[in-house]
């Protein structure tokens, strides 16, 4: 049978309108089944408690549960891998970190592109470094530092969790910016705070929540955080920037989807997310981990993955940084 041809345009025209319909439906009424937020650290760290976090605020306001799945491996690469593999339909989400930006540079074979594969949801926390000192180290202050660092080069060591971890990649900057050279000592599956204590080791740029007690028990000693403005969790404490100007470095955490992921799916996270930084029982929450909100669009998260996948990218070309 032949089909007139006005008959046949409009079919063709209903052809391509009704999956567009649908999808658009589909995302009207997202979320309708539990959603996955992949994570690519262990539990119980602060990545994990932040995705915890968010995800309970999430099931909560959505109708439907937030899963954490921790997928460790590879500074997150793998959690990465695993979350754009998945099919862009908002009910696998990943963890963006600040490891994410790192990582483009740190790592030589990636599957993948952190700019072009994710698409930025929202930002969530941003966590100062804290740079601590053992109480033997005659310094009170980051001026007295640089100055005991530039007269005893080679002979400080500074730890962290690991090559290409944010506390390295914060000490490091410090090095490049100040002109001093201390020596890096990775602690990759254990705590090196027992070693500042004891002075095996002189420095050590650490998350706030894991040596905030340690500080307000004297020892060791605080000489500034690492972000922009002084942390509500340590007030006393000044910023390496108010002696180092254009210094910053910290640990953020936000929400990302595989590229394509709807529109309106991406919409209706950010605003939920970001309904989360009105609630003051939510701000406390993250504050007590030393933390920061972070609200914004989609693309204010997009402007800070990029500019952080830069910046830190220079720091490892410039030192030749490479991990297996």
């Amino acid at each position: 049978m032949k089909v007139p041809r006005r008959q046949f345009l409009h079919l063709a025209t209903s052809a391509v309108i009704l999956p567009a319909a649908s999808r658009v439906a589909r995302a009207q009424a997202y979320p309708t089944r539990p959603v996955r937020i992949v994570v690519g650290f262990n539990p119980g760290g602060s990545p994990d408690v932040t995705a915890r976090l968010m995800g309970q605020w999430l099931s909560n306001r959505l109708g439907q549960q937030f899963v954490i799945e921790n997928r460790t491996g590879g500074g997150g690469n793998i959690a990465t891998e695993m979350v754009l593999k998945a099919p862009p339909d908002g009910y696998t989400l990943l963890l963006v970190t600040t490891s994410s930006a790192i990582n483009a540079t740190l790592y030589g074979n990636l599957n993948f592109n952190v700019i072009k594969d994710i698409a930025p949801v929202a930002g969530v926390v941003r966590v100062p470094n804290v740079m601590e000192v053992n109480v033997n180290v005659p310094a009170n202050a980051i001026p007295q530092f640089i100055a005991y660092a530039k007269a005893n080069p080679g002979k400080i060591n500074f730890a962290s969790a690991g090559i290409g971890t944010s506390p390295h990649l914060s000490g490091e900057l410090f090095n490049m910016m100040t002109g001093i050279d201390m020596i890096h000592i990775p602690y990759p599956r254990v705590s090196a705070q027992s070693d500042l204590l004891a002075g095996q080791i002189q420095v050590l740029f650490s998350p706030i929540p894991s040596a905030i007690g340690y500080i307000r028990a004297g020892n060791p000693r605080a000489l500034a955080v690492t972000t922009t403005t002084r942390s509500a969790s340590l007030p006393d404490i000044p910023t390496v920037g108010d002696f180092v100007p254009g210094y910053e470095a910290s640990t953020w955490v936000g929400i990302g989807a595989p590229k394509n992921t709807p529109a309106e799916i991406i919409s209706t996270l950010n605003r939920e997310i970001n309904a989360a930084f009105a609630d003051s029982s939510f701000r406390a929450r993250l504050a007590d981990m030393g933390g920061m909100s972070l609200p914004g669009s989609s693309t204010d998260f997009a402007k800070l993955i990029a500019e952080e996948t830069e910046k830190w990218g220079k720091v490892v070309r410039a030192l030749h940084i490479k991990v297996d």
